[in-house]
């Protein structure tokens, strides 16, 4: 395993220290490799079906009347608003 620095404010470390029990390098493996992955699924162009449906719902959209324009504007749509979602200042686009 590579082993990684991370520089974190001094009032978070004291929180962190009242939680000894914690296996906080677990705690930032899992967030780091859960941030990977809803990365590469951006990178796939992959939105979550909740979010389409959601997208459809506000718009009173019945699946059947929806051209294939449409759908794509609804997707590039959702995309988006799933990109933004992530918490990152190292987003590039």
């Amino acid at each position: 395993m590579v082993n990684i620095t991370v520089s974190i404010p001094e009032e978070l470390y004291k929180k962190m220290k009242k939680y000894s029990e914690v296996r906080w390098s677990e705690v930032v493996r899992k967030a780091l490799a859960d941030y990977v992955r809803r990365l590469e699924i951006m990178e796939r162009g992959v939105v979550p079906s909740e979010k389409l449906m959601e997208l459809l719902r506000e718009s009173s959209l019945d699946l059947s009347d929806v051209s294939l324009e449409k759908a794509l504007e609804f997707y590039n749509k959702a995309r988006e608003l799933e990109w933004k979602r992530l918490p990152s200042t190292t987003q590039a686009r």
